[in-house]
């Protein structure tokens, strides 16, 4: 059975990641930097403008609501420039579909030619062909047939680029419907011994098995049939650009706060349980123990408490997440020495950082309220598994929407926990523990 879960194009862009590469395609050098300076000088003059709100609530009974409605109106522009920087950033890493230089092959030539003669007219003989040359059975009831591969690579490539989960973890293609794998929960016992002293039986590991479904996301763009005539336009380039962003933004939200029903377990959806009773199949999680906020004094430790609840051999690899607007909440907040926890990226293809960490922005996070898991900390690449089964599917309709060619887009995704000891959330609450659902 289907299973649907993307009904319409985001009014937004998603998040992007931040990755080390150098701007080669959507953004000059010049843009990029001139990008970063603003952002520089609007994070200095925000630093600035805080450290005046701060010397007020210690010199005041309340703050000066001037110098917090400054502070506000500098942190939303510090916001802008980071976006606007961001958007720059993705421009760069975006690769151009195909790639210059590439040996043509003529398989996949022939594919390509089929498949735009289907997208621009229609013509189904070509690709039936193909499938019944790779004794394929991969259309028709299926729903569309396949993409060819540089198509499909492109739209993983892309999406990499712009979702902040794939940015973090595991990413397996499979060609079946489900991943079924294992992980150890529990390591195999061992211990030293002398040359010659008895050695006792150990015990063995404990196993957990791994089931992800790959659930079908799909994106409907819609063309007009001039576009589709016209022989200048890249057709391959024209549906890549149409569909990255819709699977990225439902994809992304999915892997944050999926319900696990028809779409993948989001981290934030998982039980929470104390890091003292932690077992598998919960993430621990360190309470503020505030309702909705920070503790009053020295709230910037709860965040190194949050840290030092991941075993250090995950903690070497690890990385916050968190929404743009908890960020924000973040930046504010500043050691007993008056050093400002967060750090602003030292160059534009870096991450911001919290004490030393990177920091990935998901808008999808929680905000920051009464019991919410607004900041995730852990080794992502070891905690968190996508699985995206290998084919992109395209259903031309040419009648539901006339004038328009509306072009039904598939792919299969999945993705969950796999390993609960690698991730650890901080909660805005009392409790770390869920609550219980009679």
């Amino acid at each position: 059975m289907t299973v649907e879960y993307a009904l319409a194009t985001p009014a937004g862009a998603p998040e992007t990641k931040v990755a080390p590469q150098g701007a080669s395609h959507g953004a000059s050098h010049g843009d990029v930097a001139a990008a970063f300076a603003d952002f520089s000088h609007a994070f200095a003059a925000f630093r600035e403008a805080n450290d005046a709100r701060l010397d007020a609530l210690e010199t005041r009974f309340a703050g000066d609501p001037v110098i917090e409605e400054k502070v506000a109106r500098i942190d939303r522009a510090v916001d802008d420039a980071k976006s606007r920087l961001d958007r720059l950033m993705l421009d760069a890493r975006r690769p151009a579909l195909g790639g210059e230089g590439r040996a043509a092959d003529p398989a996949v030539e022939e594919h390509r030619s089929a498949f735009g003669a289907y997208v621009r007219g229609g013509e189904t003989g070509g690709l039936k062909a193909l499938e019944m040359k790779a004794l394929s059975a991969g259309s028709g009831p299926d729903g569309g047939y396949l993409t060819p591969d540089s198509v499909e690579r492109e739209v993983l490539a892309r999406l990499g680029a712009i979702s902040p989960m794939r940015a973090l973890a595991s990413v397996r293609l499979i060609s079946g419907a489900a991943y079924k794998g294992a992980i150890t929960k529990t390591a195999a016992a061992a211990g030293w011994v002398a040359e010659t002293g008895a050695r006792t039986q150990t015990s063995s590991p404990v196993l957990a098995e791994l089931d992800f479904p790959a659930l079908e996301l799909y994106a409907l763009p819609a063309a007009t049939q001039t576009l589709l005539d016209d022989a200048v336009v890249n057709i391959e380039e024209w549906l890549v650009s149409e569909v990255e962003t819709v699977f990225a933004e439902q994809e992304g939200k999915a892997f944050i706060v999926g319900t696990g029903t028809g779409q993948p377990t989001g981290i934030v959806s998982y039980p929470t349980v104390a890091h003292a009773d932690w077992e598998w199949g919960k993430i621990g999680a360190t309470p503020t123990g505030v309702s909705g906020g920070f503790p009053a004094s020295d709230p910037a430790d709860i965040l190194l408490d949050l840290i030092y609840s991941l075993k250090a051999s995950y903690r070497q690899n690890g990385a916050f997440l968190m929404s743009r607007k908890t960020q924000s909440a973040v930046r504010k907040l500043k050691a007993s020495d008056g050093h400002y926890m967060w750090q602003p990226p030292a160059s534009a293809d870096q991450a911001a950082s919290l004490f030393s960490f990177p920091i990935v922005e998901a808008e999808h996070m929680p905000d920051i309220g009464a019991d919410s898991l607004s900041i995730a900390f852990g080794d992502f690449r070891r905690g968190y598994l996508i699985v995206d089964r290998a084919g992109v599917r395209v259903l031309r309709d040419p009648y539901s929407a006339k004038p328009y060619v509306l072009f039904y887009t598939t792919k299969r995704v999945g993705g969950g926990v796999q390993d609960f000891d690698a991730i650890k959330l901080l909660k805005f609450g009392t409790s770390a523990a869920s609550p219980v659902i009679p």
